[in-house]
């Protein structure tokens, strides 16, 4: 049984004050009395983000047990525009709101939209566990939501960063944007003499030497994005520190804009990758289309991992030498030069447990072998990939007030 009842509440706005009023009841065992501090009165929240705007009046309260007296309060509502919501509670002096201890009180729900007007939402009498359970159920599809309405609600900032950065980087050269595709392709014929011609390595579903060129090149299209988001990922911010600290940015764009930017990238070696396969072998299989589908996990767990960098690299300056020297390990640990088959076998399940082995085998199997990738592996990923997306963009999103000052 609740100690406190709300009875014959009545909510109405007039302009921009919150009228209230209703009949509280007593329904404890002890007397409450004005001159031993209690009393009534409000406490007026930023909805989202549960921070306290107004700590309001307190109207002295003197009731039996069981007895009923008026309550009347005349709140004025915020002129910013936002969601609101008001806590009205008995409390004592000096001692406690008694809402935070499981008491029964009035929430009223308000907006004010951008015109400075309020719209009263609903009111009713709650309690602070099911505020808690609604704001943890809300918290949790916002998880999820969020990262993808941010990246659509600027699109269009995306694409203007994306063309500035690939276009920027070599600006000034006889190459131009020329060199987005030929220092990828410089490295990649170094590491085929290498590995292809020094080395001979030989991939058994073709030995030849352009075989190896194929599964190499295979390889190295979701590596190259890849390795480019996530090494440029700890140093954005500071790459961007005047847009962080002189206007309101969406800052959690920065590191989108890595990943969109390794992906046009990798979109013009793909193109030169097919003209190879269709001259080498005379055809491009049609599984080839399966490439969009093996694109999604890449692209998420690229993000989800560009966006925890990122905001990892504000307090830790040093991180971006050692994500260097990670993916470096990383890549050599991946089956990209060698056919996994020289593995031994104690490596082999870890080295399967590589997100980018996954995709490198996704990538050969639908490019040069002719057949679907492993739905299982590639499904595993997903759902890792999906999970890395949404706790990177909560993690990026929990610390990005404290960018500005750290930078």
């Amino acid at each position: 049984m609740p100690n406190l009842a709300f009875e014959d509440a009545r909510i109405a706005l007039a302009g921009a004050t919150l009228d209230v009023s209703c009949r509280l009841v007593n329904r404890s065992t002890a007397a409450w009395s004005g001159t031993d501090g209690w009393a009534a009165g409000y406490h007026l929240f930023d909805d989202p983000t549960g921070v306290l705007v107004v700590d309001g009046e307190r109207l002295a309260l003197n009731l039996q047990p069981g007895e009923s007296s008026e309550f009347a309060l005349h709140v004025a509502t915020p002129p910013e525009p936002g969601e609101y919501s008001i806590y009205i509670s008995a409390m004592r002096e000096n001692e406690a709101w008694f809402y935070e201890r499981g008491w029964t009180f009035l929430l009223i729900e308000f907006v004010v939209g951008d015109d400075g007007v309020p719209v009263l939402r609903n009111w009713r009498p709650a309690t602070i566990r099911s505020i808690r359970a609604k704001r943890l159920a809300r918290s949790f599809g916002r998880a999820f939501t969020m990262p993808f309405t941010s990246v659509w609600r600027n699109r269009n900032l995306v694409r203007t960063m994306v063309r500035r950065d690939v276009m920027g980087r070599y600006t000034g050269s006889f190459g131009g944007a020329f060199w987005a595709v030929l220092n990828p392709l410089l490295l990649m014929m170094t590491y085929f003499f290498v590995f292809g011609i020094v080395m001979e390595t030989k991939f058994k579903n073709d030995p030849s030497k352009t075989g190896f060129a194929l599964y190499f090149l295979a390889g190295m299209l979701p590596w190259l994005p890849f390795s480019e988001a996530v090494g440029r990922a700890p140093f954005v911010l500071l790459e961007h520190r005047n847009f962080i600290k002189k206007l309101v940015f969406p800052v959690e764009t920065l590191p989108v804009n890595l990943v969109v930017s390794g992906l046009v990238t990798e979109f013009f070696g793909l193109i030169l990758f097919l003209l190879a396969l269709f001259c080498i072998r005379g055809s491009v299989p049609v599984t080839a289309l399966y490439v969009p589908l093996v694109l999604i996990p890449q692209v998420l767990l690229t993000a989800g991992l560009a966006w925890f960098l990122a905001a990892l690299g504000a307090f830790a300056r040093d991180l971006g030498q050692i994500i260097g020297y990670m993916l470096t390990v990383l890549m050599f640990l991946t089956p990209i030069f060698y056919p996994e088959e020289q593995l031994p076998k104690f490596a082999a399940g870890v080295i399967r447990a590589n997100p980018v082995y996954v995709l490198v085998h996704a990538y050969r199997a639908v490019l040069l072998e002719s057949h679907a990738p492993d739905w299982r592996a590639l499904g595993w990923l997903m759902l890792a990939a999906m999970a890395l997306f949404v706790l990177g963009h909560a993690w990026f999103h929990k610390l990005r007030k404290s960018f500005a000052d750290l930078i």
